[in-house]
C-alpha cells in the first residue's frame, strides 16, 4: 500500500460524491475510528458502500429508511476480512464525524481522516482489520506530517453522547502498542 496524490495505490478506489475542500489541506492532524454496519450487525453487504457512494436503495431494508437523503462519507473502509476501500482523497475533507469537537477544535471533518471499520459496537473487530489498519495509520503518519499516533480518536471522544464507535471492543491498547 502507497499513496500517491492522496490516494491508496493497490486498493479499491470507489469515489464518493459526498466531500469537499478542506479549509486547508495542510492541516491533516487527526485520524478518527469509526465502526459501521448495514444493516446493523449484518456484515459483508455492499450497503455501506452504496451509502457513501451517494446510491443506498433506502427501501432495501426497513433500518435504512432514516439514512433517506443523507450525505454521509469516510475516506477509507476496512471490512472483517481485512480489506481496504478509499472513498475521498486525504486530502479532501469527507463527511464522518458531523457535529464534533477535539481538544477545543470545532469541526473535526476539516482536520481529520475519517476509517470506517465493518463492525458494530458488540462485537469484537478481526485480526485481519488490525493489520489493515495498522499498516494505513502507519502510511498516514509517514505521509501527513501533523498526524502523530497520539491524534487518532473514536468517534465517540469528538462527538461524546451523540456517537458510541468504534465501541468498547476495539482494543485500544493492542492499536497503539501496533503503531511502535
Amino acid at each position: 500500500m502507497q499513496i500517491e496524490q492522496h490516494v491508496l495505490q493497490g486498493i479499491s478506489f470507489l469515489p464518493s460524491p459526498h466531500f469537499n475542500e478542506r479549509p486547508d489541506e495542510q492541516d491533516i492532524s487527526l485520524v478518527v475510528l469509526h465502526n459501521i454496519s448495514l444493516p446493523a450487525g449484518q456484515f459483508g453487504l455492499p450497503y455501506i458502500s452504496d451509502l457513501f457512494l451517494g446510491c443506498l436503495d433506502c427501501k432495501a431494508d426497513p433500518s435504512f429508511s432514516d439514512l433517506e437523503g443523507l450525505e454521509v462519507s469516510a475516506h477509507c473502509l476496512i471490512r472483517r476480512d481485512g480489506e481496504v476501500i478509499q472513498y475521498v482523497p486525504f486530502n479532501k475533507r469527507a463527511w464522518h464525524a458531523g457535529v464534533s469537537e477535539y481538544k477545543g477544535r470545532q469541526g473535526c471533518n476539516d482536520f481529520s481522516i475519517g476509517i470506517e471499520l465493518e463492525g458494530s459496537d458488540h462485537v469484537p473487530f478481526t485480526n485481519e482489520q488490525y493489520a489493515s489498519l495498522e499498516e494505513l495509520v502507519k502510511m498516514l503518519l509517514k505521509h501527513y506530517p501533523k498526524l502523530n499516533s497520539k491524534a487518532i480518536t473514536g468517534h465517540s471522544d469528538i462527538a461524546p453522547g451523540r456517537k458510541t464507535d468504534p465501541g468498547p471492543h476495539f482494543d485500544w491498547v493492542r492499536f497503539h502498542a501496533s503503531l511502535t
